[in-house]
């Protein structure tokens, strides 16, 4: 793997003894994309400036950072030998080092997370509908695979659910669970996490699946910063899924659509979904024809949803998009339109207003940020969910 930087003429302009925001973009790489590229991001105005790019590597797609946020890890979504990558980060200079890699145990990974105590990756892997739990050693490499849990069903829509497809791993508030939605059977596999237990850290939970409607695909998936509430987006059909988590159990309390009112087409292709740090908007992004963000309003009492609206993304297949830490902005990875999109959030409304600043990249689909103060005032906190 390179890795390349700008001169410190231009990374030198950030203030020694301030706060240094990175954004790290995971792409595909079959269509010109050199790997991944890491910009710093200007909390002030919006604005991204590219600072290098580790390349040499396979579809990087979907990437976690550590919590100690000087490590990074990545799937390399790659036909039926899917990999995992591990970096070292370092935040002083922005550059990533690949440490090594190893198998994801299943074929297409296309999603990976970290517990919070950074003893295990979990990877999905989309094409094998299979589950792997890769133990991360004392320098922030990877073991391979202790344990692979292999999906197993299908469901009515002929043309995607004839077999399983892993699309996302998220831990439950407190780390002791992990909620697994799998497109392929319409299910959110529930299991329960112990890394104490090296070989075999995953068992399976009570009740040990939640079904969504039949024909919506689940894919990514969201606990309310509250920790009482969760969401997850249908990917075929369009539609968000609300559910209690108060007891400790997913119960579900309100489907809602994503597409305007005024929408007949049939090409809607959920893909995104995220909170606003303070808790009282939900976004979905459309791709399909629609090409745009949906913005929720939450109800602080109930948890439920109703829509605010749509922004257009100014780009095609919002594939990832991410809510800095401070709730002031969003930004779009359009994977077909080859660009990302910064949004100036109001939070007030929930409403967005583009910047004017965008970066092109191709084929960008993750977008995940990291913070870091030369002094190391700021404390590790959770992996992304």
């Amino acid at each position: 793997m390179m890795a390349t930087a700008l001169p410190d003429s231009l990374t030198a302009q950030q203030p020694a003894d301030s706060l240094v925001t990175y954004l790290l973009t995971g792409t595909y790489t079959d269509t010109g994309s050199e790997g991944i590229y890491v910009y710093r991001f200007d909390p002030a105005t919006g604005e991204l400036v590219h600072i290098s790019t580790a390349s040499g590597l396979e579809n990087p797609s979907f990437l976690v950072v550590a919590p100690d946020r000087k490590h990074v890890y990545a799937v390399s979504e790659s036909g039926e030998n899917g990999r995992a990558y591990a970096f070292s980060f370092d935040p002083a200079t922005g550059l990533l080092s690949l440490l090594n890699e190893q198998p994801s145990g299943g074929a297409g990974p296309c999603y990976i997370n970290i517990d919070s105590a950074s003893k295990n990756v979990l990877v999905g892997n989309y094409g094998g509908g299979s589950l792997s739990v890769l133990p991360v050693k004392e320098d922030g490499s990877l073991a391979a695979p202790v344990q692979t849990i292999q999906h197993t069903g299908s469901s009515i829509v002929e043309s995607r659910q004839q077999e399983p497809h892993i699309h996302a791993a998220v831990f439950s508030p407190d780390g002791c669970q992990l909620f697994v939605t799998d497109l392929g059977i319409d299910k959110i596999v529930v299991y329960n996490y112990n890394y104490e237990n090296a070989f075999q850290p995953l068992m399976p939970g009570t009740p040990p699946a939640v079904g969504i409607r039949p024909g919506g695909g689940p894919r990514h998936f969201v606990f309310h910063p509250n920790g009482q509430y969760a969401y997850v987006v249908h990917e075929i059909s369009g539609h968000i899924t609300c559910f209690d988590y108060a007891t400790g159990k997913l119960v579900p309390f309100q489907l809602v659509a994503s597409t305007p009112a005024s929408y007949k087409g049939n090409n809607a292709s959920g893909a995104d979904i995220h909170i606003s740090p303070d808790g009282k908007f939900l976004y979905m992004s459309n791709r399909g024809d629609l090409n745009n963000l949906a913005i929720f309003r939450i109800d602080a009492r109930s948890g439920k949803l109703s829509l605010v609206g749509h922004q257009s993304t100014k780009g095609k297949s919002p594939r990832n998009f991410m809510i800095d830490p401070s709730g002031s902005y969003l930004l779009v990875a359009n994977q077909d339109s080859n660009n990302i999109v910064v949004f100036k959030r109001n939070k007030t409304t929930g409403r967005l207003t583009a910047t004017g600043h965008e970066v092109s990249v191709p084929k960008p689909v993750c977008l995940k940020m990291v913070e870091w103060e030369p002094d190391h005032r700021i404390q590790p906190s959770s992996p992304p969910l």
